[in-house]
């Protein structure tokens, strides 16, 4: 029993430090994919130029405090810093799903014990005027964010960054559900990180062959592996863009005017994906509230 406890302890703290943040989708221009969001009913405000003088990003904010990144290049970027970005080759190549953040209770302790990079600083100026700081830290050996989450901490308020307007702007959806995170081997993807999060439980697995996917979701974590069938195009993104976010599952207690192309049953509840040639090509679904 000591054990037990010992091990469900270890388990909710590290599932705890999973708490989403924000997720991230880059893409050329910032325009267009604020206006492929549009197309299935969700909404964004502009969020600002960063301090990079390479990027400018837009929010889709959501009730739960979570939102969705739209991140792009300035209009008069800096090739030299936008090549120095980690996420430099997603936002040229139009990736779409790029990468995820955490939002963990203690920052600093999260760094020492993912013995993760950082801090750095980072910012920007909204279109009001205001003044944005916070800090990140990049855990594993790839671009911030792209396998691993990477670990962000206000310095500035937090809502002054996720809430442009002020308030959530889509109220119909309850926030970000979950992480598609593609990989090669699942076995592989999963040993990362328990070693990173000990104590997660092992995943629930399924085959999606509209997805193209063999699946496996860690219970009570957003995480969700997603490894290629056969010829799929999960493996020509991995190819292309390395191991990775995916696809982004949102919560939402109403149907979006947006629509869906298709549903399936993930893990015994059912999701409904928007048509991906309405997002350029990259996959959002949408799951009911419990």
């Amino acid at each position: 029993m000591k054990f037990a406890a010992l091990f469900l302890a270890a388990f909710s703290m590290q599932a705890a430090e999973l708490t989403i943040d924000h997720v991230t989708v880059a893409g050329v221009s910032l325009a267009n994919l604020q206006q492929q969001l549009a197309a299935v009913g969700i909404q964004s405000d502009y969020g600002g130029a960063h301090t990079n003088h390479a990027t400018e990003m837009a929010i889709a904010s959501f009730r739960d405090g979570s939102y969705l990144e739209l991140i792009a290049r300035q209009k008069d970027f800096d090739r030299a810093m936008l090549a120095q970005h980690p996420w430099a080759k997603f936002i040229e190549g139009d990736a779409g799903p790029c990468a995820w953040a955490v939002r963990p209770k203690d920052f600093d302790a999260q760094i020492a014990r993912l013995k993760a990079a950082g801090p750095t600083a980072g910012g920007r100026k909204r279109p009001d005027g205001v003044a944005l700081q916070w800090q990140t830290a990049s855990v594993g050996s790839e671009p911030s964010g792209t396998f691993f989450p990477f670990l962000i901490h206000d310095v500035t308020a937090r809502d002054l960054r996720a809430y442009p307007s002020g308030k959530a702007i889509n109220r119909d959806i309850d926030g970000v559900l979950r992480v598609v995170i593609a990989v090669r081997k699942i076995d592989d993807a999963f040993d990362r990180f328990q070693r990173a999060y000990p104590g997660i439980p092992k995943p629930l697995r399924q085959l999606d062959k509209k997805f193209g996917a063999e699946l496996a979701w860690i219970p009570d974590t957003p995480i969700v592996f997603a490894a290629p069938v056969g010829g799929s195009w999960i493996g020509d993104r991995i190819d292309k863009f390395g191991e990775g976010p995916v696809a982004f599952v949102l919560s939402s207690h109403k149907k979006l005017k947006g629509g869906a192309w298709f549903a399936e049953s993930w893990f015994g509840r059912d999701i409904s994906w928007f048509d991906p040639q309405k997002l350029g090509g990259w996959w959002l679904g949408l799951q009911a509230s419990l």
